[in-house]
């Protein structure tokens, strides 16, 4: 009877040693699969990557040949990674990140003779809790950089995926893949409708989701978690929003066209919305929300190195959250 191992140590065989793997692998080609599992066809990276699709194939060859066994199978959906393929593609995202950081935290010492790190965010957490929280760290650690970024959680994560960022607070909801990020439970979000203060409705008591209907919003992109959230609330009241002249994710934009506008609508955090409020504005309306947003963490890449830094700036952040 032939041994259940067998197809283990033939697999096993087959892999080229360490030695062997890392003298003929480069850098271009953990590159190379990392496009082709993300665009799904040597046609697609190809492409992307400026080659030429044969090119791509030969590429793909060397890289199997190199390593010993079959990285992708050839399905009628394109190219899908094996078991291997997979494997293998993970240690090279985990590579060329590596790789990246070490690059970006060498130029940042070079030029400020000091550790940076690279925190995304989205507005929300912005306001609640991130602010105070660099504050706070910089008081105890002057001589970090913090480079910050605002966006949308699904930007923000594929910034920590490619190892731009090194920490966002955000949401993993939006993420085509959470296995590779580590989500930590920050906060729930609350949310507020935002007008002028010179709005027909900023004085109203108890306004009703029908009458805001009729106003034009400003609306997130389709994609994001607080458009869902906005949409499934005003469904739940029986009302269709009726006006939609701008989708925008930004928050600057949003509080500038609301400012300016006597009849704008938009759904924000109430922690920003307060920030504008208290400085005359923007104003809230008496309006009820029902729904609820959904919580964000800190978000890190799973395998992604950490610095002592950054554990310090997420200890800031952590105590600014439990205060808030």
């Amino acid at each position: 009877m032939e041994s259940p191992e067998k197809p283990e140590q033939d697999v096993a065989q087959q892999l080229a040693s360490l030695h062997a793997m890392g003298g003929r692998l480069k850098f271009k080609q953990l590159k190379l699969l990392i496009a082709i599992e993300d665009m799904g066809s040597v046609h697609q990276a190809a492409v992307l990557l400026h080659m030429s699709q044969p090119g791509v194939s030969k590429a793909l060859r060397e890289i199997e040949e190199a390593i010993g066994v079959t990285l992708f199978a050839r399905t009628p959906q394109g190219l899908v990674p094996t078991d291997m393929g997979r494997c293998a593609i993970r240690y090279a995202r985990l590579m060329l990140s590596s790789l990246a950081h070490m690059h970006k935290e060498l130029l940042g010492m070079s030029r400020t003779s000091g550790v940076r790190i690279a925190v995304g965010t989205i507005a929300g957490a912005l306001a609640a809790v991130l602010a105070n929280a660099l504050i706070a760290f910089h008081r105890l650690h002057p001589d970090v950089t913090v480079e910050l970024q605002e966006g949308t959680s699904a930007d923000l994560l594929e910034g920590l995926q490619s190892g731009v960022l090194d920490l966002a607070l955000c949401r993993t909801s939006v993420a085509r893949r959470t296995d590779i990020f580590h989500f930590e439970w920050l906060r729930e979000e609350e949310v507020a409708v935002a007008v002028s203060p010179m709005h027909a409705l900023s004085r109203t008591p108890d306004v009703g989701w029908e009458q805001v209907a009729q106003y034009p919003w400003i609306l997130f992109p389709g994609h994001m978690p607080l458009r869902t959230l906005l949409e499934r609330e005003a469904a739940s009241n029986g009302v269709v929003l009726a006006f939609r002249p701008v989708e925008t994710s930004s928050t600057f934009a949003t509080a500038l066209l609301l400012n300016k506008s006597p009849a704008m609508v938009a759904l924000m955090s109430l922690e920003t919305l307060q920030f504008f409020e208290a400085r005359q504005t923007l104003a809230r309306l008496d309006l009820k929300v029902h729904a609820n947003a959904e919580p964000y963490g800190l978000v890190t890449r799973v395998g992604a190195p950490e610095s002592a830094a950054l554990t310090a700036l997420k200890a800031c952040i952590r105590r600014q959250a439990l205060s808030a």
